[in-house]
């Protein structure tokens, strides 16, 4: 893919997405939610949801809302509340299970039961998917693609990580990959270190760098070129969540790292750089 350069970051297109889930759904704290616990949790993710879109209609941004089926059975309203302000509907499958965990079958119905669901509450025809955790495998795009998804954003080319997984031909120094005829994949964003990069998206990693160093890095990835491509989740700036215990400690770095500086920080992520969907990065690349 050609690539354009920008010496003016302000100028460059980087894509804004969130994760829509909730606090209790995540892989770290699995070991202490289990899953037929999760009707008695406290639902916040419509109120974090809410500030979220708020601090976005403040700035005129619009995103990428990979949503899980299973919030949007809960929360019908929040997901037309997010179409209606005119953000990107996408899927993140219904019962944010590791997709290597699951048989193709199992990841079929998840997507199917998912996709239909959201369809159904906005209208809108859903084209992109991002695996729970990044968990994605080469089985699975061939089921996507034949379930009517036109691009997955899942792969995140990084130093080992215990949960991601792997596709085939994907290196950090291609972001927008051709990987099936009329199939993208959109990489997570992250700082190249040969064919692997420094993760540089969003997550834990927003939380726990420094905001002036990783909007530097952000300005270096868009100058490089880019696409730039974050996302975050509307559990991470809710510092008053329950707090589990229990967890192996890295578990719980991971998940409650700098929850009460988040917010904050995405809001000057917001206003200092130009923000779309992933799905017009897509629609870019198409044309290059």
């Amino acid at each position: 893919m050609a690539k354009t350069t920008s010496t003016n970051p302000k100028d460059a297109k980087a894509a804004m997405s969130i994760d829509v889930e909730d606090w209790f759904q995540v892989e770290n704290l699995k070991g202490v939610v289990a899953r037929d616990t999760w009707d008695e949790r406290e639902l916040r993710v419509e109120r974090n949801t809410d500030r979220m879109l708020e601090l976005m209609a403040e700035r005129g941004v619009t995103c990428t809302c990979f949503i899980l089926g299973w919030v949007a059975d809960k929360c019908p309203a929040l997901i037309k509340r997010i179409a209606d302000a005119g953000h990107e509907i996408a899927s993140h499958g219904y019962g944010h299970d590791l997709i290597y965990s699951l048989s193709h079958e199992e990841f079929r119905e998840d997507i199917r039961r998912a996709k239909a669901l959201v369809e159904d509450l906005t209208g809108a025809q859903i084209r992109g998917y991002r695996a729970p955790s990044f968990s994605i495998t080469d089985w699975a795009i061939d089921i996507l693609q034949e379930e009517g998804f036109t691009y997955d954003s899942s792969a995140f080319p990084t130093v080992a990580h215990d949960r991601y997984g792997k596709l085939s031909g994907m290196d950090a120094g291609e972001p927008i990959v051709e990987i099936r005829p009329g199939f993208k994949e959109v990489c997570v964003s992250t700082l190249q270190l040969g064919k692997k990069g420094v993760p540089w998206g969003g997550g834990g990693y927003f939380r726990l760098i420094p905001y002036p160093v990783f909007k530097r890095g952000v300005s270096k990835i868009l100058r490089g070129g880019g696409p730039y491509v974050f996302y975050i989740h509307p559990w991470e700036i809710d510092p008053g969540q329950p707090r589990m215990t229990g967890l192996k400690k890295s578990h719980a770095f991971r998940h409650y790292n700098s929850l009460g500086r988040c917010e904050a920080r995405f809001a000057s992520l917001l206003s200092d750089f130009r923000w779309g969907t992933v799905g017009e990065l897509v629609g870019a690349s198409r044309s290059e």
